[in-house]
């Protein structure tokens, strides 16, 4: 139950903040607070996979945790390597706090749990997170970049993450 409203809740958090609505140009958010979100997103992805390290115990979790690591702690050494390149501060925002905060919360969740509670636990969250993350990549990050090398970035980490999720739900399905 918490696993859907956790996913209902990053969901709510990354497509209702102010300047996602894309209720006008005015509203939406900026290249450099674009660029926190999508930098914050996958460092909460990055400590979720270091949690699953060391407490998943089903070979297939931690292989996915294994692969969450890689990826997205590439992901962001890109990322960080354009902002350096435009001279762009990532700009910290309501959004990106509020993950963090939700993040924060999740990870003091699953580290209560243990052996094939915390697997299932973990896995689900995945699942959940990456369809909203790629929900608000697809319909808000990417079409408020304005920067064509922040939005091709965004692009391929969107087709990453899409894996990620059919990844996650094909683990899932294997736990039930």
């Amino acid at each position: 139950m918490f696993i859907r409203w956790s996913a209902a809740a990053a969901a709510a958090i990354l497509l209702s903040s102010p300047g996602l609505q894309g209720a006008s140009a005015a509203d939406k958010p900026t290249d450099p607070q674009i660029a926190h979100i999508a930098y914050t997103a996958g460092v909460i992805d990055i400590n979720a996979a270091k949690q699953a390290q060391k407490k998943a115990k089903n070979k297939d979790v931690k292989a996915f945790a294994e692969d969450m690591l890689r990826d997205h702690e590439a992901v962001n050494k890109q990322a960080l390597a354009l902002v350096k390149k435009l001279n762009v501060t990532p700009e910290d925002n309501d959004t990106s706090k509020a993950l963090s905060k939700q993040a924060s919360d999740k990870l003091a969740e699953l580290d209560k749990l243990s052996g094939a509670a915390f697997d299932k636990a973990y896995v689900a969250n995945e699942v959940a997170y990456h369809k909203a993350v790629n929900g608000a990549l697809e319909t808000q990050l990417i079409p408020s970049a304005s920067n064509a090398e922040l939005k091709s970035l965004l692009q391929t980490g969107l087709k990453i993450f899409q894996g990620h999720q059919q990844h996650a739900e094909h683990v899932a399905a294997e736990l039930k």
